[in-house]
């Protein structure tokens, strides 16, 4: 059963020392929460966030997120132009632990929306470019994963391989993703700090520029690529803009990363093939199957630019769009990271990817400054009554990072 607001109001009491609680709102996604969570605003005045895992997944993804935010030290967010959510204590609660954030301000969108606006889209860009250009130190010396560009490649050679396996793999596509691990320049690229977990649901937006960067469990170096990914099912154009800011900022350092992202979104409908396996879920299996389908169509109708030299085209941003924006989201992953201001996912829908996009429910204007993190879609807060959807992510395991912002006390 899920823990009602006053219970996690009084968790909060127990977390937070001298934490006076004058309003608490429910902020869950009822039966389906990975997280029972309630924002809370104290009578000094102070907005803070507590979430409660209800599952051994949620609390595992919990406790990236604090091992994350632990390692992004005071010098490590000063490099940022943005801010990043604050720990503020936490507290045993039957068996888990109930965690308290300060609340970030700002409002999400999804991701037609976050990168319909020109001066946005190049924050975006820039705010992934910061992230990227964090000391790559830190990441091992806080014990968080560090892949070098041979094992991001064999990553995806992996994956590949599984899915091949399937027997529901196409042959063209099939060659069409081995060629593009076969090309060595694809893969000559310097290893970054990556967020690991971006999708629009973990953008906050302040005066049409990123004020905040949620769902930090995914912290690792890696492919940077891997964090442009998601970008591939937003507007065309405005996504576009989002990399060519990403790309001016890192000065070029990087030149194949968006043919290496564009693989990767690929393979997230190889990632969902697997995942309807995995679990035998026949429906998922053949939604899986008709967009592999659709995406020989696109192989065979010139319609792609290609990920290597050697390689069938590949999808542009734009031709990428349309089906993108009708994939599935992925089922969570350890490595993959929850917004902070959000409830957790609908474990038993499987809508999000490792980059997607959720929903947040803002109320009256008042709410809107308790903002947390969620999907972009509408330029609008989002409700509890609006579906989860939004972009693919390489992991497809992001479930709802999407923030859901209660409107009611």
């Amino acid at each position: 059963m899920a823990r009602s607001h006053l219970t996690l109001a009084a968790l909060a009491t127990s977390a937070v020392a001298e934490l006076d609680v004058a309003q608490a709102r429910a902020h869950s996604l009822g039966a389906h929460g990975r997280f029972d969570s309630a924002l809370l605003v104290g009578r000094d005045g102070r907005r803070l966030i507590i979430r409660v895992p209800r599952s051994q997944a949620a609390e595992t993804e919990q406790s990236a997120d604090l091992v994350a935010l632990r390692a992004l030290t005071i010098g490590n967010r000063s490099r940022l132009p943005f801010d990043v959510p604050q720990f503020v204590g936490q507290a045993p609660a039957g068996g888990t632990r109930a965690v308290v954030y300060e609340l970030l301000p700002g409002d999400a969108f999804d991701a037609n929306a976050l990168t319909g606006h020109a001066g946005v889209s190049g924050s975006i860009g820039r705010a992934i470019a910061a992230i990227h250009g964090l000391p790559t130190a830190f990441v091992g010396t806080a014990g968080l994963p560090q892949q070098t560009a041979a094992e991001c490649r064999a990553g995806a050679i992996d994956v590949i391989d599984r899915a091949a396996d399937t027997g529901y793999l196409p042959a063209a596509i099939l060659r069409r993703w081995e060629q593009a691990t076969d090309d060595d320049a694809l893969w000559q690229f310097p290893p970054t700090v990556i967020h690991g977990s971006l999708a629009a649901e973990s953008f906050l937006i302040t005066d049409d520029a990123v004020s905040g960067i949620l769902g930090w469990a995914g912290l690792s170096v890696g492919d940077p690529a891997r964090d442009l990914h998601w970008l591939l099912a937003a507007r065309g154009a405005e996504a576009e803009a989002a990399i060519t800011a990403y790309s001016t900022a890192r000065q070029g350092s990087d030149p194949r990363i968006t043919q290496r992202a564009m693989l990767y979104a690929e393979m997230e409908l190889a990632r969902w093939l697997l995942h309807g396996t995995a679990t035998r879920n026949q429906a998922i299996v053949d939604d899986a199957v008709v967009m592999l389908d659709g995406l020989v169509e696109n192989v065979h109708s010139q319609t792609m630019h290609p990920l290597s030299p050697a390689t069938a085209p590949v999808l542009d941003v734009t031709a990428v769009e349309s089906m993108l924006q009708s994939t599935p989201r992925g089922a969570p992953r350890p490595d993959n990271g929850s917004a902070m201001h959000t409830d957790a996912y609908d474990m038993s829908a499987f809508r999000k990817s490792e980059f997607d996009d959720g929903d947040s429910d803002y109320g009256d204007s008042d709410d809107r400054a308790l903002a947390e993190t969620g999907a972009i879609d509408q330029p609008r807060p989002f409700h509890d009554s609006d579906a989860a959807t939004g972009p693919v992510d390489i992991g497809r395991a992001t479930d709802d990072q999407a923030a859901t912002r209660s409107s009611s006390e």
